[in-house]
Formats: structure tokens, sequence, C-alpha cells
């Protein structure tokens, strides 16, 4: 998962990928593969990113584990096509997005249940 916390703190700082890289006694190359997700980020290089970038690391941390997969098996009636399954990654922010958004809507499915219910009354 692409750290764009880090990125856009990095950004602000104006550093580029190559100094940060000096910073933590690394490559370039090295850097570059923590900030698109590909190599882990230790909780010793969050705080020392955090400590160069003079932020916190929770103003920059994101976690590898905010991806959720997403599969075409079918709940409803079980079916399941090993030949039509396809994974997708989903950025958590974009989960949580879309948590937020069906919330909104059973509330107002719940409000617009309680309006049939009074006029039905009247």
């Amino acid at each position: 998962m692409i750290k764009n916390k880090l990125i856009k703190a990095r950004k602000e700082k104006e550093y580029t990928q190559e100094c940060m890289a000096k910073i933590l006694h690394m490559t370039q190359s090295q850097y570059q593969r923590r900030e698109k997700g590909e190599i882990k980020i230790s909780d010793e290089e969050w705080g020392r990113m955090a400590k160069a970038l003079n932020t916190s690391v929770e103003d920059i941390k994101e976690d590898d584990l905010a991806n959720y997969q997403v599969n075409n098996y079918d709940n409803n009636s079980g079916n399941y096509s090993a030949s039509n399954n396809y994974f997708y990654n989903i950025p958590y922010f974009l989960f949580q997005n879309q948590q937020e958004y069906i919330n909104l809507l059973k509330k107002e499915i719940h409000e617009l249940k309680e309006r049939i219910k009074i006029s039905e009354q009247r």
C-alpha cells in the first residue's frame, strides 16, 4: 500500500526521496520501495522518518494491514466460481469512506420509514 501520508509530509518539507534515504542510511531505491509499500517499514524506521520530518509517527504512518480484499463469492446463493475469482486491494480510506456512506444511507432509510409510518397513521 502506497504511503500517501509519508509522501505528503516529505514533499511538504521539500525533501526528495534521495534526501530521506541519506538521512535513513539507505539507498534511494530502498526508500522508494518503502514509500510504495513494497517493503514493510519497521517501527524504528517510522520513528526515524517522523524525526527527520519533524512530525509524529501517527501523522505519517499507514499500516500495511489496512487493505481489504474483495472477491466475487456470492453469499446469497452460495455460488463460487474459481474461474471468475478476482481479488482487489482497497485502501483503507476508501473502505472507510464507503462505510460512512452506507451508514448515512441506512439512517436515511430509517427516517423515510418513520415518515411512511406517520403518513399511514393519518
